[in-house]
């Protein structure tokens, strides 16, 4: 939400949302190994440690994917903006996105789906 783009004339009485970023996933927290000592009881080394960081990383982005992670944010992502919809509505204000007048849920869910 953060990221949304919009104008807000007063005069007019309008907002208009210029750009809603899309979605993005991010694992957290990006860890890098710098400096483990190898010994005869820790075999492995700091190439080992990222390799393995590596592959967890991308095992977790699969699963990311397949998630319905995107669906729900997307769906939290309406569910706000409806928020926005109806104080607009309720102040007599209107809300504008890509070049059109948003009157109701049907009509933003519509332009937000991708």
């Amino acid at each position: 939400m953060s990221q949304i783009k919009y104008d807000i004339n007063e005069t007019a009485k309008t907002i208009t949302i210029k750009n809603i970023p899309e979605a993005e996933l991010k694992i957290s927290p990006d860890v890098h190994f710098y400096s483990i000592d190898e010994s005869y009881f820790n075999p492995f080394g700091t190439a080992d440690y990222n390799k393995i960081t590596k592959k967890v990383k991308a095992e977790i982005a699969k699963k990311m994917e397949k998630s319905k992670l995107k669906t729900n944010a997307e769906n939290r992502l309406i569910s706000e903006l409806s928020k926005i919809l109806i104080l607009t509505n309720t102040m007599g204000w209107t809300l504008h996105y890509n070049g059109e007048t948003i009157v109701s849920e049907t009509v933003l869910k519509g332009k937000i789906k991708t």
